[in-house]
């Protein structure tokens, strides 16, 4: 969806959350395409190319009745997980942003696929988003494990530029008060130092404990990763994607980048999405490379979108900060086992270890 669109509605009263991939029926297509493709039938329903994440999606093939219009080829359908990975969504706060961030059909002025329909069954933790396959158009979702160019993050920084512009420090629209800003409070240390220390001991295990420099200790990581969400609840606030790794990015034509995957969208400080996924996204060596150069190029794209830029000094003082929640958040990723592939979590790693080890050395 380009950049200043209002997304069409996508709120169809009385469709269910389906429960399976077997409940997306031609008549439960119908339906959910209701708003953004009136009149038109599905005939035929095709589920291909699922994938168990954290979340579970699928691409969906559609055919339609004759003399009953045409909407999309094809879908694709975002769906709840398996019932751990909701429970980490719940204590996230994640479990419905997504689906609600679509439904309230408020503009994100950057690249991300248009939503068709989207609904939340709180009873069951379960929600669903029906969106655009953007391969329709040329669109190619990034493996996390391969790094992106310095050209494709460019854009991507361009793209957040305008998101964070659009909601800078102003009140959110009623459509959107639900969106929180990051909150990880004491009462979660535990779980999360214990959560980094079985990460590292997996690490080592598997051989890879060379990828954590050796002044990462847990117990100091773990504070410093609370301490990011109290930073990022400080100074100008505005609307994040949240999570800008690589994965949930997607390559379109010309070095052009593009978002999906809203589950984490927050409330926050500018830094947290421009520090996340610049660490996340580029080789160690083009990141020290151009890292500064990208964040001028982000400041001068924010000032264009008219918010008050902070100044370069101030600017380059917090983005130093970002790579330790970046490094404890996929430590606690691979803690957790199944969130995402290992070679994913393994690379990411890797290169926010770095930067970490980067801060560290004063680099």
């Amino acid at each position: 969806m380009g950049p200043g669109c209002h997304a069409p509605s996508v709120h169809a009263p009385h469709v269910a959350v389906p429960r399976s991939w077997s409940d997306l029926t031609p008549a439960w297509m119908t339906a959910a395409l209701a708003g953004p493709f009136p009149g038109v039938v599905v005939a035929d329903v095709t589920v291909s190319d699922v994938a168990d994440g954290t979340n579970r999606s699928a691409r969906v093939r559609l055919r339609y009745r004759d003399g009953y219009g045409r909407g999309p080829e094809a879908v694709f359908v975002k769906r709840e997980g398996r019932p751990l990975h909701r429970l980490a969504l719940l204590a996230l706060r994640a479990v419905d942003t997504e689906a609600r961030l679509f439904d309230a059909g408020a503009p994100l002025p950057l690249d991300h696929p248009a939503a068709y329909f989207a609904a939340v069954d709180r009873r069951r933790l379960a929600a669903v988003v029906v969106m655009e396959d953007v391969t329709l158009r040329s669109g190619r979702p990034n493996n996390a494990a391969v790094p992106l160019t310095v050209g494709q993050v460019a854009d991507g920084l361009r793209g957040l530029a305008n998101l964070h512009a659009a909601y800078w420090d102003r009140p959110l629209p009623p459509d959107l008060a639900f969106l929180l800003p990051w909150q990880l409070g004491k009462v979660w240390a535990p779980v999360s130092l214990t959560s980094l220390w079985l990460a590292g001991s997996r690490l080592r295990a598997t051989g890879r404990g060379h990828l954590l420099p050796d002044d990462v200790r847990p117990a100091i990581l773990e504070q410093q990763f609370r301490h990011w969400a109290a930073v990022a609840a400080s100074g100008p606030q505005t609307v994040l994607h949240g999570d800008p790794h690589p994965g949930n990015t997607y390559a379109l034509p010309g070095d052009r980048t593009g978002f999906y995957d809203w589950q984490l969208a927050r409330t926050g400080n500018w830094s947290h999405d421009v520090g996340y996924f610049v660490g996340s996204s580029l080789t160690v060596a083009d990141r020290r490379d151009h890292e500064r150069q990208l964040l001028r190029a982000y400041l001068d794209h924010l000032a264009d979108a008219g918010a008050p830029a902070p100044d370069f000094d101030h600017a380059w003082d917090r983005y130093r900060q970002t790579p330790a929640f970046g490094l404890a958040s996929w430590l606690h990723t691979v803690a957790g086992g199944r969130f995402q592939p290992l070679d994913v979590s393994l690379a990411i790693i890797e290169r926010f270890a770095a930067a970490y080890a980067d801060r560290e050395a004063g680099r």
